[in-house]
């Protein structure tokens, strides 16, 4: 099933960038990969996207932070999920009420994709998107 709605998946694992685009795909979702923070700024810029899918630690430690900054700068409405391995390989957990943190959801990898599917139209809808 079609959605319609095109996702903005940015990751540096080549792996994870294309099964996780495979899976968005079979949910009905157009996808838009980046493999670098560098490539994600520029497509944030063009913008044409209605959701966006961020790595947390790409070329530097806070790539997804900087690119939900630059997402919702540009494109406030535009929901932005970072995925992360960081609290299975640290312990340490982020949480989405800080002001300063411009993702609307935190998941962690090793989340199956169908998951982030999910969240990506609980997401778009609760934005209006349909």
């Amino acid at each position: 099933m079609k959605t319609n709605r095109i996702i903005l998946l940015a990751d540096d694992d080549f792996d994870y960038l294309f099964q996780t685009k495979f899976r968005l795909e079979t949910a009905g979702f157009t996808v838009i990969t980046a493999s670098s923070q560098k490539e994600a700024e520029q497509l944030i810029e063009i913008g044409g996207f209605d959701a966006a899918v961020f790595d947390l630690m790409m070329e530097n430690d806070d790539s997804g932070f900087i690119l939900a900054y630059k997402t919702k700068k540009l494109h406030p409405n535009t929901p932005v999920i970072i995925s992360t391995a960081v609290t299975a390989e640290t312990g340490y957990k982020f949480d989405t009420d800080n002001s300063w943190i411009k993702a609307d959801l935190y998941l962690e990898k090793g989340v199956e994709s169908e998951k982030i599917a999910e969240e990506l139209k609980k997401l778009l809808k609760s934005q209006n998107y349909g």
